[in-house]
């Protein structure tokens, strides 16, 4: 039952990256920011009018760019349930897509190599589908519960895929949220209203000279 829910989930969202100019405000062919991502992204027990995409899309309607954020945040996601679902999230016009994914796999103590493998592939394939993505990897990192090495390794993936592949990275998305109880949930993992609003600013810092590039502006 749990994965029939899950693949209705990912149905649903997958029809709202495909929704028409008359339900997202913008020509069919606006450039989509697409956050792909887990509960983080999907803003886990908020309205998601307050979850980082959608502040993000404030902050660029503010600057008057006409990009269409999408949030493809599905909660207890994986590097392999992103990999699963990615090709069918990219038939839209993508001109940024921000990765969010590979913290439910360290929490869950998996093979390291399978969720690099899995990120530069969907990376690799965001760049097949549309040539001129920008790519913005959002660096995660694990409470050291499995070890201090197995922890350490899994905060070296992000940067070291960066590196590898051209993308913009975020050091570490949960920077001055992680740990802070007063910008949590009760959970003491998931970002609240106001930890939200840190994450977008933090967001905010590696995407916006990325739209300013794409749009011209100085």
């Amino acid at each position: 039952m749990r994965g029939l829910q899950r693949s209705v989930v990912v149905g649903l969202l997958a029809l709202v990256c495909l929704l028409p100019a008359s339900a997202t405000g913008h020509a069919p062919q606006t450039p989509t920011v697409l956050f792909l991502g887990d509960s983080l992204t999907a803003g886990f027990g908020l309205d998601p009018a307050f979850a980082f995409p959608a502040l993000v899309q404030r902050r660029i309607d503010e600057h008057g760019w006409d990009f269409r954020v999408v949030n493809a945040g599905v909660s207890g996601e994986t590097t392999s349930g992103g990999l699963q679902r990615i090709d069918w999230v990219l038939r839209q016009p993508v001109a940024v897509l921000v990765l969010e994914l590979g913290a439910n796999d360290g929490l869950r103590g998996a093979d390291l190599t399978l969720t690099e493998a899995n990120l530069a592939e969907m990376i690799v394939r965001a760049r097949r589908a549309h040539p001129d993505v920008k790519i913005v990897l959002a660096g995660m990192q694990v409470p050291p519960n499995l070890g201090v090495e197995y922890a350490t390794a899994f905060r070296d993936i992000f940067p070291r895929l960066a590196e590898a592949h051209g993308a913009a990275l975020i050091p570490f998305l949960l920077a001055d949220v992680g740990g802070v109880p007063e910008l949590n949930l009760a959970d003491g993992i998931h970002p609240n209203v106001e930890g939200h609003a840190i994450v977008a600013e933090t967001v905010w810092g590696a995407l916006e000279p990325i739209l300013a590039n794409l749009v011209g502006d100085p």
